[in-house]
């Protein structure tokens, strides 16, 4: 049975709808990344589950209750947020001990539960500091363990490294995975970081105008993209507009060459038009592959790790990654090359 479900979830203010027919179950234990750019909301989403946004339609239900009806205080939930939100006037042993405080909870366990927290996100050197005295990724961690320290039935994060320069959201993210792992709580994490997502989640909803388009593994959103927007948002992806030659053969045409799927999904007939997607990295001047298109570079750019050289094939522009090496020698624009890759890697999305 799924611990979280939405059914049919939706969300509107004034005449605008910015959640639209949501339906999502999420398995206990599980963590669950909804990715998407601004205002496709994710955040809305997440408000709802938490209680600080009510429905304008459907419903919430965790571990088979009814939460519509239920205050946010009533919920059991954990929520940490973007800004941190820790009360500048307590030290961090008091921030993190603030809800079982509010809870009533004896003040041995208070004592016991905080400690626990403190050692778990390795600060325990630190429970007699004050937020000002304290870094960005710090002040995350106590946000994290003042969330935690409840025992919380289900973990909301809202964006919250994405006030962290580069490195501290790589070493935090990991460490917020390795806690949810150990705890084995439930957890849904807001992002519009693609890399986050992908490297922590086990599952990624990928939202656009207020709807999942797409809701699947890591390997399967960016390996296999179902709609335009999609394949267009995760990683960098070459869109290629060809049209049908053949649906029996499973070939289609592009400018002058013809080539052949690995699957044809749905009916099209002789001369619709269809849309490819290709990575990047799926294609090589050097490596032998079933597909093959001709064409006339363009341009080469150095991107540090790989070399990114841009081909024309038809009316569209194809880009492939090659990986740098110092002895690396590229195609120099107008030069003629052909471009290899797998059949499975060229995909047919939904426009």
């Amino acid at each position: 049975m799924s611990f979280l479900v939405l059914d049919n979830l939706q969300k509107s203010f004034g005449a605008v709808q910015v959640v639209k027919d949501f339906n999502m179950s999420i398995d206990k234990g599980e963590f669950v990344s909804f990715l998407g750019p601004s205002g496709c909301g994710k955040t809305t989403v997440l408000r709802m589950i938490a209680g600080f946004e009510t429905p304008s339609g459907g419903t919430i239900s965790i571990n088979g209750k009814d939460q519509n009806r239920l205050k946010t205080n009533q919920r059991n939930i954990g929520m940490v947020f973007q800004a941190y939100a820790l009360f500048p006037n307590m030290n961090v042993f008091d921030n993190v001990a603030f809800g079982l405080k509010v809870a009533g909870t004896p003040k041995a366990e208070i004592q016991a539960r905080v400690k626990e927290m403190l050692a778990l996100i390795r600060l325990e050197h630190l429970a007699d500091r004050y937020p000002y005295q304290m870094s960005g990724g710090q002040q995350q961690r106590v946000a994290l363990a003042r969330a935690l320290a409840p025992k919380p039935q289900l973990l909301l994060l809202d964006e919250p490294l994405s006030a962290l320069d580069a490195k501290i959201r790589i070493s935090l993210r990991e460490e917020i995975r390795q806690i949810q792992r150990q705890l084995g709580i439930t957890t849904v994490f807001v992002t519009h970081d693609q890399e986050e997502a992908l490297s922590i989640s086990d599952r990624i909803v990928v939202m656009n105008a207020g709807r999942a388009d797409q809701i699947g593994t890591p390997s399967e959103i960016y390996n296999r993209p179902a709609t335009r927007f999609v394949a267009s948002f995760v990683g960098t992806l070459n869109m290629i507009d060809a049209t049908v030659e053949d649906p029996a053969a499973r070939t289609v045409r592009i400018g002058d060459q013809v080539i052949a799927l690995r699957e044809m999904p749905g009916s099209h007939k002789a001369g619709d038009p269809i849309l490819l997607a290709l990575r990047p990295e799926a294609g090589s001047l050097s490596s032998t592959g079933d597909s093959r298109l001709q064409g006339e570079v363009i341009s080469s750019s150095f991107l540090g790790s790989v070399v990114r050289t841009k081909i024309a094939v038809g009316a569209n522009a194809v880009s492939f990654d090659t990986f740098n090496a110092p002895d690396l020698t590229m195609p120099t624009p107008g030069e003629k090359v052909t471009l290899n890759f797998s059949s499975q890697d060229l995909l047919v999305v939904r426009d």
